[in-house]
């Protein structure tokens, strides 16, 4: 058998964060320097970081809404994870032409068939755990810790209204039993070598059925005002999450310090793995504020007992939710005129009547209806997605933990960079919306690319059919994604399907119709059938859940009901909402979002591939597997008559003060003279505080000749020329004329990427390091 090709290969770091603070402008390309005059073009050499080192763990995390109406949606979900953790544990065999091979290993380490290699290398180390959306109060009353007497318990106290931001290892949300978890920590670790101590889990059935029991046990008995996305935040990213949360002297205060989430995220969350996130809910996010007096608007008696009714807002909120004078009646005007609208009838400021302050809707419009926004910015998740620095409690600037090194005194040098977190939002939005081809998901979810291309000779795009601009504010273009308590009316520009009443003669295949409602809901971006035998009888008064209540109703959710004489109480389908606060951060994220529906194309979980929730699990995979191919240069790089580049490779190190060696005998040189005026522009890239180098040394480029030739012909591992494993490193690009090295030694390469740098050389030379390749301008 045939050496395995050399892992240790090199590639360009996103766009985003490419060419190292220097002064460059638009003359660099993203990848390749191309030809350049004028003035504005630079004179010096132009640098990108690489990366060093592959990716070979991954660690996923479920964040699963836990409100009412869930279950079904946790089910689905619950079904196709152990698919995704196939696809990434056993991936497939495919040949040159990427057609999947006849006959597939049954184990990640057996081999593929001749004239076929794995899409992605096997990932034999995962980390799986399960978050929930509730997070309690914020300091509010609503969202109770403890509910004594629940009724879906059947009588007994559900606790899940705050689950802390900490992992979810339950299995039954009316009961305490934990779920087994590795080490008792509180996630599940894929091992199929059995390398970890003690041993993680090699059976993935038997995965699969611990993942399916976690899920279930998350369940759908949480706090209605879902914080899917500041649960998520809390656990990866908050660099001091609170232990308690009071109201004193009126202001929400956090706290102390939550050490059990801390060293849950330290068990967990590796520096150096691949991080997926899978997002699933069915409305809007609301996480809100927690400081000052923001918990207010989640606050459900006063004092005395009596409902709480927020004040109302300032008349130009109505107008323009943007205006300056756009403000609760219950704060200070300023400099803003008088606004008699703001006056109650007893000399204190105007509140909104109980049919305009439902509970229920306290998360929606909020600065149209109330003057205030209570939420938490949308670019706090976007920012702890992909910037190496946040904000800490107090305002500080401080490293982002996603992008640190928690523990500098391990063996773990590498860290995470932003282009290897991945957020799937399978969310409320219409799967026609998002997919590739509206009448078959089958073929996919659009890509970031395809989602920000027009998609009319208006120049219209997705995101403006899903999201619209909330920053203006511009409705959605699809009237299904715009939140409304009255009935909505015009046409989905993918599907050309109208929006009807309930007493159209047809439904609208997406949301069925739009219905009549009290105040206390909103309209219904998709809906889809309940699994056959799982319809819910509303009549039920036990039911954690059922939409169905109203013996009058003109819900598309509900049918006649032999129970109750055929009134419409029986629930035959489930919802979801326009999330638009979820969709406006996966816009942020580009590339690394995944947008996909909570309402399913089909319920079938044994189906195709448009079944369930397989097509989200599917593109995030696909993701994720394109990162392991990072090593895949999208250009060309120039070389010269000997395949030689005119380039400069450093490597920089975190040896912690120690002695910095460059070793010569591992292809390494001390920085010369000529090339120092490149660390600066090195130790200004934006991963430099938290890499903490301080060892930079040149690394030596393959000379022409034998050790050349080696590098970019032979695919051992190392190379040998004249009998010694060469220690340098090469260019190799299968799509020059003529070729650039052997093609086999990008073969797992797309088709337009087979280009790498590769080093090669024993572990001492590839031990963890950021690499930076500079180059002559042109």
């Amino acid at each position: 058998m045939r050496s395995r090709p050399s892992r240790t290969s090199l590639a360009f770091v996103a766009p985003s964060f490419l060419l190292v603070a220097s002064g460059l402008v638009g003359c660099v390309d993203a990848v390749t320097p191309v030809a350049c005059e004028g003035p504005d073009c630079p004179s010096e050499p132009w640098i990108a970081r690489l990366a060093a080192s592959p990716i070979e763990k991954i660690d996923l995390l479920l964040a699963l809404d836990n409100s009412r109406s869930m279950a079904d949606k946790q089910a689905l979900l619950a079904s196709a994870v152990p698919d995704l953790v196939l696809g990434l544990v056993n991936p497939p065999c495919v040949d040159d032409k990427g057609i999947t091979a006849m006959q597939q290993p049954e184990h990640p380490l057996d081999l593929c068939p001749a004239g076929t290699r794995r899409v992605m290398p096997p990932v034999l180390d995962i980390h799986i755990g399960v978050l929930s959306s509730s997070l309690g109060g914020h300091g509010a009353d609503s969202c109770p810790d403890l509910v004594p007497d629940e009724k879906a318990c059947a009588g007994k106290a559900n606790t899940t209204n705050n689950d802390k931001g900490h992992l979810v290892a339950r299995l039954d949300p009316c009961g305490d039993a934990a779920a087994p978890t590795h080490e008792n920590r509180g996630f599940l670790a894929w091992d199929p070598t059995q390398s970890l101590t003690p041993a993680g889990e090699h059976d993935l059935v038997a995965l699969g059925g611990s993942l399916r029991d976690m899920v279930a046990g998350v369940g759908p008995l949480g706090c209605e005002y879902e914080s899917q996305l500041e649960s998520v935040y809390r656990f990866l990213v908050d660099p001091e999450p609170y232990a308690s949360i009071s109201v004193i002297n009126h202001r929400a205060t956090p706290e102390g310090e939550d050490t059990a989430l801390l060293q849950q995220r330290a068990a967990f969350l590796r520096p150096d793995s691949m991080l997926a996130i899978v997002m699933l809910s069915d409305e809007n996010d609301c996480s809100i504020k927690e400081y000052g007096q923001f918990y207010y608007v989640g606050m459900g008696k006063q004092d005395d007992g009596t409902d709480v009714r927020l004040p109302r807002a300032r008349k130009e909120c109505a107008l323009d939710p943007r205006d300056p004078c756009c403000k609760s009646c219950g704060q200070d005007p300023g400099s803003c005129p008088a606004d008699p609208t703001c006056e109650g009838p007893d000399g204190n400021p105007a509140r909104l009547t109980p049919e305009e302050d439902d509970p229920n809707l306290r998360c929606w419009d909020q600065k149209r209806r109330f003057g205030i926004d209570f939420l938490y910015p949308v670019d706090r998740y976007v920012q702890a997605f992909t910037s190496p620095e946040i904000q800490d409690r107090a305002g500080n600037i401080v490293p982002n933990p996603l992008f640190t090194d928690p523990d500098p005194n391990d063996d773990t040098r590498q860290t995470r960079e932003p282009r290897h977190v991945f957020l799937a939002g399978i969310v409320g939005v219409p799967w026609q919306d998002v997919a590739r081809d509206p009448s078959d998901l089958g073929k996919g979810l659009k890509d970031a690319a395809e989602l920000a291309a027009p998609i009319d000779a208006t120049g219209a795009t997705t995101w403006n059919v899903i999201l619209g601009d909330p920053t203006i504010p511009l409705q959605p273009l699809d009237p299904l994604m715009i939140e409304s308590v009255a009935k909505r009316a015009g046409t989905n520009p993918i599907t050309g399907d109208v929006l009807v009443d309930a007493n159209a003669p047809a439904e609208n295949p997406i949301n069925g119709h739009e219905r009549t409602i009290a105040g206390d809901d909103l309209q219904y971006a998709c809906i889809f059938p309940l699994p056959a035998g799982q319809e819910r009888d509303c009549t039920d008064e036990n039911l954690a859940a059922c939409d169905c209540k109203a013996t009058e109703n003109d819900s598309p959710l509900c049918a006649g009901n032999p129970a109750s004489g055929g009134a419409p109480t029986l629930q035959v389908r489930a919802k979801a909402y326009p999330s638009l606060r979820q969709l406006a951060v996966l816009r942020g994220l580009e590339e690394q979002a995944v947008v996909a529906s909570v309402c399913p194309a089909s319920i079938e979980t044994t189906g195709g591939p448009s079944a369930g929730y397989r097509p989200a699990l599917a593109a995030l995979r696909e993701q994720m597997t394109t990162s392991f191919d990072e090593a895949c240069l999208p250009r060309s790089l120039e070389t010269d008559e000997e395949g030689g580049l005119p380039c400069v490779l450093i490597e920089a190190r975190n040896v912690q003060g120690g002695m910095c060696t460059c070793d010569s005998t591992k292809g390494r040189l001390a920085i010369p003279p000529e090339h120092a005026s490149l660390l600066p522009r090195i130790q200004s890239d934006p991963l430099a505080a938290s890499a903490q180098w301080d060892c930079f040394c040149m690394v030596m480029q393959a000379e022409e000749g034998t050790a050349r030739t080696a590098c970019q012909e032979d695919v051992s591992d190392p190379p040998l020329a004249q009998g010694n494993p060469v220690h340098r490193w090469c260019y190799v690009d299968a799509t020059a004329s003529p070729p650039v090295g052997n093609p086999e030694l990008v073969s797992a390469c797309p088709e337009t990427q087979k280009r790498r740098i590769r080093i090669t050389g024993d572990e001492a030379f590839t031990s963890p390091a950021t690499m930076f390749l500079s180059c002559p301008a042109y």
